[in-house]
C-alpha cells in the first residue's frame, strides 16, 4: 500500500515538472526579433553592425517587428533608438526614404530653423523631441511694445545640427529646428520679421490649448501683481480715494486742539 502511494506521488511530481519545463521551453522558443545593437540617432540609416537578433519570449513578442537583419538594413530611423530596443515598422521611415532630417518629419509637416541665444533657447534645455511655445516681442502700429504667443506646442526636431541630445547635459546652441505645418511656418516667418522670438519649454504631455491675448506695456504698469492674495495696488488706491470722498466735512476740518488767531481773537478749531 505504501509503495503504491509513493509511486502515485512520484508520478504526479514527474507530471508537474514536465509541465513546468514545457511552459518554460515554450517561452524560450519565441520569435527572433531584430534589435538595435547601440544608439541610433533619428534620421540615420540602419547598418548591419548596428543590429542584432534576440530570441524573444512568445508572450511578449512585439508587434510589427522583424526576424531578419537584412529586412531592415538601409531603412531610416524616424526616431532615436537605444541599445536593445526592438526595430519596429512604426519607428522607421518609408522604404524609399534616403535619410536625413526630412525622414523624421510627419506627413504634411515642414522643418524651419530659427536663431536663438542661451536665454531664448531655454538655456539649452530645449532638446530634440521637446515641445515649446513660440513668443514674439515687437511693437504694434502705434509703436507700443507687446509680447504674444504665436505658436503653441511645437515639436523641436534638432538643436544646432544634432537630432539627438543627452537630457542630462544641456547644450547652449544658436539655432533650433522646429516641426510646423505650412500655415504655422508662415506665422513664424512673419513673427521673426517683425520682432524677436523666444521659446517657452512645456510639458510634452500637456495638450491644453492656449487662449492668451498677449501682454502690453500698460498691463505691466497698471496691473501690479497682488501680494499674499490681497487686492492689487490699483484697487487699493481706488478704495482709499472713495473713502476720502465719503468723509464728512467735520472729519476734514482741522484737528481738535489746534489754535487759530485772527487779529486779537483766539479760538480752537471751528469755534472761530
Amino acid at each position: 500500500m505504501l509503495i503504491s502511494i509513493a509511486l502515485l506521488i512520484g508520478a504526479v511530481a514527474v507530471f508537474l515538472v514536465a509541465r513546468w519545463v514545457g511552459v518554460g521551453g515554450a517561452s524560450k522558443a519565441g520569435p527572433r526579433v531584430v534589435v538595435a545593437a547601440g544608439v541610433v540617432d533619428a534620421g540615420m540609416p540602419l547598418a548591419a553592425n548596428n543590429l542584432r537578433v534576440l530570441q524573444w519570449p512568445a508572450q511578449t513578442a512585439p508587434q510589427g517587428g522583424f526576424e531578419r537583419i537584412e529586412k531592415v538594413v538601409g531603412r531610416v530611423a524616424r526616431q532615436s533608438l537605444v541599445a536593445g530596443e526592438p526595430i519596429l515598422e512604426s519607428r522607421l521611415a518609408p522604404v524609399d526614404v534616403k535619410g536625413g532630417l526630412s525622414a523624421t518629419l510627419e506627413a504634411g509637416k515642414r522643418a524651419i530653423t530659427v536663431r536663438v541665444n542661451d536665454v531664448i533657447g531655454v538655456a539649452g534645455f530645449a532638446l530634440p523631441g521637446s515641445y515649446v511655445d513660440v513668443l514674439v516681442s515687437a511693437r504694434d502700429a502705434r509703436n507700443e511694445p507687446f509680447s504674444k504667443i504665436v505658436l503653441d506646442r511645437v515639436k523641436v526636431l534638432a538643436v544646432a545640427q544634432e537630432t539627438a541630445a543627452d537630457p542630462a547635459k544641456p547644450k547652449v546652441v544658436n539655432a533650433v529646428t522646429l516641426e510646423l505645418t505650412p500655415a504655422e511656418s508662415e506665422r513664424l516667418d512673419l513673427a521673426r520679421s517683425v520682432g524677436s522670438l523666444s521659446l517657452a519649454l512645456r510639458n510634452e504631455l500637456d495638450r491644453t490649448p492656449l487662449t492668451s491675448a498677449g501682454t502690453r506695456l500698460d498691463d505691466l504698469m497698471h496691473e501690479p501683481a497682488r501680494v499674499a492674495g490681497g487686492p492689487s495696488l490699483k484697487s487699493a488706491a481706488a478704495t482709499s480715494t472713495a473713502a476720502g470722498l465719503r468723509a464728512t466735512p467735520a472729519a476734514r476740518q482741522a484737528p481738535s486742539g489746534v489754535e487759530e488767531y485772527r487779529g486779537v481773537q483766539r479760538g480752537v478749531g471751528s469755534e472761530l
